[in-house]
């Protein structure tokens, strides 16, 4: 798995306390509950940690976390 990826999952487990076994490429934001005060935080993170803006609106429930991973890795070539 790609390095955005992982440091996607790390960010994800210091802000929410969801199950390692849960934490997949495949698994959705939903699927996480992952609520919309830590969607906010995972943007917020994502822009310092990563160096691109994805907005909290983006972080769309059905997204998966291989779809965000994608999306950053996108916008990082981007820049």
């Amino acid at each position: 798995m790609s390095t955005t990826y992982k440091r996607l999952v790390d960010i994800l487990t210091r802000l929410y306390d969801a199950p390692a076994d849960r934490i997949r490429p495949e698994a959705t934001l939903g699927e996480l509950a992952v609520d919309s005060l830590t969607t906010v935080e995972i943007s917020i993170r994502i822009e310092r940690d990563l160096g691109v803006k994805v907005g909290d609106d983006e972080l769309r429930p059905d997204l998966t976390l291989g779809d965000i991973a994608g999306l950053v890795d996108a916008r990082q070539t981007a820049l």
